[in-house]
């Protein structure tokens, strides 16, 4: 069996930016409980008041799988442990288990604790024996243990003997900076083993890309627990991944760290720290990135059409994530064939709509279109190849103008528009008049422009009150250009239950900037309009 330790909570929370509300501590505490995590690092109780909290409200949650770990470093030197803040507060969090951190590298306790090195093994012995007295089990972090065992072998191993004596459950080993190398991992590991007979661990940063390597190896070695955060958050480039680890133990080494079943909850337990954490997710994230299983080549769609085996390390829904087809200049008919598919739409290879959409997507990829954040676009552009769209209003003008009055006043915005609705929808609605002249302001000319489009249209189309622009980003596609240089714009809308992408560009920023609202607009009609039928 192989215990997976969770410290997103803690050590997760010192990556740079990353800093949850006693709120989101909680939210992620139970996400990680239904997934099947064994230990869940909830803090450093002594830090700080927001770290006390959390160990007061985790008691009211009703957790089925995790036990709660308290963490702390040794007691301090010259003072009595009874005395001692840090292990009074640690006792005072009331967890089945503790964590305690020591040095063991020599370098630590001569330049940072500076206390005699024969010292720091009683404060690593003191500590643990007397904790064991107070909660089920305690394990020790023996803090930059291989750089320790790098330099000085002999005194890293007496810390470790000395947690042993002491009575810790399990021993962690800590690649704290993170330079330890995959071989030199599986050399030291194997030396401790002979020496130290209690249950080992490992806690890996990625400051050389080797946390997830070096964490499997070490369970490759008989290490019975696993230390790591989601996403591999954390200090400096962070921890060692939970989502790479736990699927390669599952499903690549046959070691049932979490059962199948919750496996298929990683993706949206990884979702859920990217959006509490307010990161955005990393696409190309293994196992559970939005890329991770993303085909857009032709000759890529065309075999996993066939077998998806031929590109595919796993089944994508073994991980809660899923299979994407993405349409670019790259793409074959496969792409297409299989975009439609997911939209519901059955096309054959000889379907003379694939090679139209195929041709008009390769030629507006050439002016800089990017259709793979923007598939309410790919869509609207497939239904019209098919003919399964109508024209919902036809634009007679616009007008954005952009002032600032004096230096202490900011910028203001006024767009004025006229539309003009088909006469059949006039009809069906019972509307005599079919153009609308208005206009909206906005602290920005996009801003201005988008109030003015719906305004407009709202009068013919009421649902659309419900739509409401969520993101909005510019990519300068030839840099080189200058001011004539083009922008790709991306908008992302709501209407509260869905959200959709849309793309626009053009030399001229507002036009982009208007190609893709009118996207947004369309989309929301159309797929009202297709749940209306």
């Amino acid at each position: 069996m192989v215990y997976i330790y969770d410290t997103t909570l803690r050590d997760g929370s010192q990556g740079k930016g990353v800093s949850f509300s006693l709120e989101d501590k909680l939210r992620i505490t139970l996400a990680l409980d239904d997934l099947g995590i064994h230990y869940i690092e909830g803090g450093w109780p002594g830090s700080n008041p927001k770290d006390m909290a959390y160990f007061e409200e985790v008691k009211k949650l009703k957790l089925k799988n995790a036990k709660i770990v308290a963490f702390s470093s040794t007691k301090r030197a010259k003072i009595k442990i009874e005395d001692d803040q840090n292990i009074k507060t640690l006792i005072e969090a009331e967890t089945p288990a503790i964590t305690v951190f020591g040095k063991s590298w020599d370098l630590h306790v001569k330049e940072a604790l500076r206390i005699p090195l024969e010292e720091n093994l009683e404060l690593i012995y003191d500590t643990i024996s007397y904790l064991k007295k107070h909660t089920d089990k305690v394990f020790f972090d023996a803090e930059h243990f291989f750089d320790g065992f790098k330099e000085n072998p002999e005194y890293s191993l007496k810390a470790l003997k000395a947690a042993e004596e002491a009575g810790a459950d399990c021993i962690v080993l800590a690649d704290t900076n993170g330079g330890t190398l995959w071989y030199e991992t599986e050399e030291i590991i194997e030396k401790v083993k002979e020496e130290i007979k209690t249950p080992l661990g490992i806690h890996a940063h990625n400051d050389s890309d080797m946390a997830v390597v070096n964490s499997l190896i070490a369970v490759r070695k008989g290490a019975v627990q696993v230390q790591g955060t989601i996403n591999g958050l954390g200090e400096r480039t962070g921890n060692a991944n939970l989502c790479s680890i736990i699927p390669n133990l599952v499903l690549k080494m046959g070691i049932e760290a979490i059962s199948r079943e919750n496996l298929k909850k990683l993706y949206a337990v990884s979702r859920l720290v990217s959006e509490l954490s307010n990161r955005p997710h990393p696409d190309n994230l293994p196992f559970v990135g939005d890329s991770a299983f993303a085909h857009k080549a032709g000759v890529h769609v065309s075999a996993v059409e066939k077998n998806p085996k031929t590109y595919e390390h796993i089944n994508p829904e073994l991980v809660g994530n899923k299979r994407q087809i993405m349409v670019s200049e790259l793409s074959g008919r496969s792409n297409i064939i299989n975009k439609a598919k997911e939209l519901g739409i059955e096309l054959s290879k000889d379907s003379p709509a694939v090679k139209k959409v195929l041709e008009k997507i390769k030629h507006l990829e050439s002016q800089g279109y990017q259709f793979e954040g923007a598939e309410a676009s790919f869509e609207i552009l497939l239904k019209e190849a098919l003919g399964q769209t109508k024209k919902y209003f036809e634009l007679k003008g616009f007008r954005v103008l952009t002032e600032k009055r004096s230096e202490n006043e900011e910028a203001y915005a006024e767009a004025t528009i006229k539309v003009e609705i088909p006469e059949e929808i006039a009809e069906e609605r019972g509307l005599k008049e079919r153009v609308e002249h208005t206009a909206a302001d906005g602290r920005g000319p996009v801003e201005a422009l988008d109030k003015a489009l719906r305004k407009a249209l709202e009068k013919f189309y009421p649902n659309l009150k419900e739509v409401k622009l969520t993101d909005y980003k510019v990519r300068i596609l030839n840099e080189t250009a200058g001011t004539e240089a083009s922008p790709r714009v991306l908008i992302e809308s709501t209407d509260g239950k869905d959200k959709w992408g849309t793309v626009g560009v053009s030399p001229n920023i507002i036009e982009a900037s208007w190609l893709a609202l009118i996207d947004a607009i369309k989309y929301k009609l159309m797929k009202d309009e297709e749940k209306n039928k």
